[in-house]
């Protein structure tokens, strides 16, 4: 009687695990079926960015701020992680060709970025034909998560640097003739639309709306056109490389002391080394967090490791971190271990609570994503160089 009873105990409880096991696997059949982490393999979760060329300081920050963050994370039901960091230079074209071959790797879950504005606007369909989520800690297009599923991103977008840029300079700076200038790219000329247009609503017209092209080392003669309209400031919308030249080319063209207001992509230690004293006096955007423990212990652990302090790069690097911690809460919580060993991450869900991340702690804050994917509601902080240094401007 006793072994007949624990027979059919032994088959009650066989048939529950198998039908536990069946209802997991039932969850990759819907669109996107699955990643798949076979015994031996790595969970990966990939970074595409400029790691090279002139736009090398966010990619390689970013990159860096995150192996950081992915080298600290404890294996997932035995299975380790990895980080995928490609090289775009911060071109479109390389970043389509390595979205192309990730789509095909079954052990790829989610992608921690991208880290431009235009390769991200190139890669999103890409990755939405995959059901592979999207979370960037630096791309602000102010259009990127319009009509998709799969973009998200931890930093403020565009529309709102751009107008709380103008309303500082119109309400706390009151001047009036502003000049914007942009680098004609997606987020540069992105930015500077908004600021132009919410001068315009503030009843301030632009005195000059001009654009620059990128990579060149003369600006002259557009900063010549310029300075017939006598601007009392310049906003620019664009990045570091050529916000230098600009700001070291202003004395040639009559407009020496007239400041430079740009964006988060221009922030940095980096363009005060360029500029040197022609930096002096230009206004910059940052999403710098503040202090608290976490954050003091991640910019000590960024300088043993890297050599550098946080934030010399770019303002990017705290993000970075968090991305890769909140990609990996989600995954984590998303995965099942099936009965063949492997690790199986359902790609509808994981799109799906990538989306609906709410109430996550991270070093920049709280992350919750609405639903179209912007998960930063703080905006932006304004600085300006005084005596060689990023300082808050009141």
């Amino acid at each position: 009687m006793k072994k007949s009873i624990f027979f059919v105990l032994c088959v009650l409880l066989l048939t529950s695990v198998l039908t536990v096991g069946a209802a997991d696997m039932s969850r990759c059949d819907a669109d996107g079926g699955c990643a798949v982490i076979e015994p031996g393999n790595t969970i990966k979760i990939g970074m595409a960015g400029p790691i090279t060329g002139e736009y090398a300081m966010y990619g390689a920050d970013i990159s860096d701020a995150m192996k950081i963050s992915i080298d600290e994370l404890a294996p997932l039901d035995g299975f380790e992680w990895e980080l995928l960091a490609e090289d775009t230079l911060g071109s479109a074209e390389a970043a389509v060709s390595v979205a192309n071959k990730w789509i095909t790797d079954e052990s790829l879950v989610a992608v921690a970025g991208n880290v431009l504005t235009g390769e991200s606007a190139a890669v999103i369909p890409i990755f939405e034909g995959a059901s592979i989520p999207m979370l960037s800690p630096s791309a602000t297009g102010a259009n990127l998560t319009e009509d998709n599923a799969v973009f998200n991103r931890v930093v403020f977008q565009d529309a709102a640097q751009g107008k709380f840029a103008a309303e500082f300079i119109v309400n706390q700076l009151g001047l009036t003739k502003v000049a914007v200038l942009h680098d004609g790219l997606d987020y540069g000329k992105g930015i500077a639309d908004v600021v132009r247009d919410t001068l315009i609503s503030l009843g301030v017209e632009p005195v000059a709306y001009e654009a620059l092209t990128p990579g060149e080392a003369d600006y002259t003669a557009v900063l010549t056109a310029i300075a017939s309209k006598s601007p009392e400031i310049i906003y620019y919308g664009g990045y570091t490389a050529e916000l230098s030249v600009v700001a070291n080319q202003l004395s040639q063209v009559g407009m020496a002391g007239v400041p430079v207001f740009s964006d988060d992509g221009a922030f940095g230690s980096e363009f005060i080394e360029k500029a040197g004293a022609n930096a002096e006096g230009c206004y910059g955007t940052s999403s710098i967090p503040a202090d608290s423990p976490e954050k003091i212990a991640f910019d000590q652990k960024y300088e043993e490791v890297l050599g550098r302090v946080a934030g010399s790069k770019s303002s990017f690097a705290w993000f970075a971190y968090d991305v890769i911690k909140a990609l990996s809460t989600v995954i984590s919580e998303t995965a099942f271990l099936g009965d063949d060993g492997n690790l199986y991450v359902p790609r509808a869900e994981m799109v799906n609570n990538v989306r609906n991340l709410s109430g996550f702690q991270g070093i920049t804050g709280e992350i919750t994503c609405n639903e179209v994917g912007e998960c930063n509601a703080s905006g932006p902080t304004f600085y300006i160089v005084t005596d060689g240094a990023w300082v808050v401007a009141n």
